[in-house]
């Protein structure tokens, strides 16, 4: 079961992907091929197939390690045959050295073992003079442009749909948690709830740095990539509606641990507390409206208007909750201001009554 995991991924490579790898691969060896006769295109090949990744930025990276590498790898191997010969133990000698030469240069793995790769290919193949040395090194360049024009020409892939997929599964969740902790303060709960309430308030934080991952691979995604223009600005949306949503997952968390650790069952027989129940549902439903108008998820809501159009004003808790009853006061206050999305106008009036209520 172990050998079958680490040697299936969670998903298949796109189609597209792997077509666009085998234009570039058959491109470098038939171009290569033609600008330098000789031994077979080997490197040019290589190059062309490692290059070819998922954003034409890696493409750009995969190109210089792999030119890099290659560069100190034929070097390695030159230097080796002409002082040594083409003895079988040369190609093991040149190996050690050019691992020893990429670790002393403090390179990355990937090009560490490109360094001996290339220097093993070289020997394997015959390193017999500087211009077969120079004529591995051009094919390598050649195609590792090559993959670079193939990937950026041919439909370059943009990775926006797994950030549209996390905010939106973020922004249900964050409602919901929202609405379940409503309801357990509305409700006389048992210990066993309360410990679920919590633990699927903390799911919240890797689903909130999944969608930030997701949306750095968007960003990185359309660096140097053609499409770009036509995409920035809904990567631009999903990244502002991340930094809306982020806060209240902080302040829905933290709600939820107050509640937690101050949990009574006379809670629900608090006005002050049941008027907080509401607030929350409202928050929740504006949640989902930001989420909606970002066109994450495209799901039709109940309502398009805000819930939270105007401050809640309290009176003073009539039991012993008070510490509590202040502390979400001011996390809601926190939450609407980020649902307001900075509108002073329309935070100052709401912020200012809370802060009194409190």
């Amino acid at each position: 079961m172990k050998i079958a995991t680490t040697l299936r991924a969670a998903g298949r490579m796109p189609l597209l992907q792997v077509a666009k790898a085998a234009v570039a691969t058959i491109a470098a060896w038939l171009i290569a091929g033609w600008l330098i006769p000789g031994p077979l295109p080997v490197f040019a090949a290589i190059a062309a197939l490692l290059v070819v990744q998922p954003s034409v930025n890696q493409s750009l990276g995969k190109a210089v390690e792999r030119s890099v590498g290659v560069v100190l790898g034929v070097i390695v191997a030159t230097g080796l045959s002409f002082a040594f010969g083409s003895a079988s133990w040369v190609v093991l000698v040149a190996i050690v050295i050019a691992m020893l030469v990429a670790w002393a240069l403090k390179m990355t793995p990937g090009t560490s073992n490109q360094v001996a790769i290339s220097a093993m290919l070289v020997l394997a193949l015959g390193a017999s003079s500087p211009e077969y040395a120079l004529d591995r090194v051009l094919e390598t360049l050649i195609g590792a442009v090559i993959g670079i024009i193939v990937n950026a020409l041919i439909v370059p892939p943009v990775a926006l749909a797994p950030a549209r997929r996390d905010l939106a599964l973020l922004g249900g969740e964050l409602a919901g948690s929202l609405e379940r902790l409503a309801s357990a303060l509305e409700t006389p709960q048992s210990p066993a709830a309360m410990q679920e309430l919590m633990l699927e308030a903390r799911l919240m934080r890797p689903m909130r740095d999944q969608a930030d991952e997701a949306i750095r691979a968007g960003e990185e995604s359309l660096t140097l990539n053609p499409r770009r223009s036509a995409h920035r600005g809904e990567l631009a949306e999903q990244r502002a509606l991340l930094e809306r949503l982020g806060p209240i997952v902080t302040q829905a968390i933290g709600m939820t641990r107050a509640v937690f650790d101050h949990y009574d069952p006379t809670l629900s027989d608090e006005p002050t507390v049941r008027a907080i129940a509401e607030q929350l549902r409202r928050a929740a439903h504006d949640v989902r409206l930001a989420v909606h108008l970002a066109e994450v998820d495209p799901e039709p809501l109940t309502s398009a208007i805000p819930a939270l159009t105007s401050p809640l004003v309290i009176t003073a808790p009539k039991s012993g909750h008070w510490i509590l009853v202040g502390s979400l006061m001011e996390d809601l206050r926190r939450i609407r201001e980020e649902l307001l999305d900075g509108d002073e106008d329309d935070r100052g009036p709401g912020r200012n009554a809370e802060d009194a209520a409190i």
